[in-house]
């Protein structure tokens, strides 16, 4: 079953368990849908789930940079050479953020989450999404 959004108990295990004074990196593979789903009656013109993606990046990769992350890849997929069959991704974005915090914060930002361009509760943009938290080497 495609996920989209963490719910709640993520968030906490999140919080609990990554070191909040660290950097981190946050991996994000990306499926979008064909074509993006917005509610009927939505002021957004038809557009492919990428094109929408787009739009929301625009806004959440200025929420990224303003608490203190910064994109390190952002790569469409091509092939994946281990993995379930029917697995596929279009798009991974590493995000390398100052702490577990300022991560959290961003999430938090009323801005940054009704610029998802929802469809009901979910992004019109993604048909299935994964986010691993991932603790960086040390320098």
């Amino acid at each position: 079953m495609p996920s989209i959004n963490p719910d709640r108990e993520d968030l906490l295990a999140f919080a609990e368990h990554m070191p909040s004074d660290t950097p981190i990196l946050m991996l994000n593979l990306l499926r979008f849908n064909d074509q993006a789903a917005y509610d009927a009656g939505s002021l957004h013109v038809p557009c492919s789930g990428r094109e929408a993606y787009a739009r929301y990046s625009r806004t959440a990769l200025n929420k990224v940079k303003g608490v203190g992350g910064e994109v390190q890849v952002m790569a469409d997929v091509h092939l994946a050479l281990i993995a379930p069959k029917e697995e596929r991704w279009d798009l991974l974005l590493l995000v390398r953020y100052p702490s577990s915090a300022a991560f959290l914060s961003m999430l938090s930002d009323p801005d940054h989450r009704s610029s998802q361009c929802c469809a009901g509760r979910l992004p019109a943009d993604r048909h299935d999404t994964q986010l691993s938290s991932i603790l960086p080497p040390a320098d």
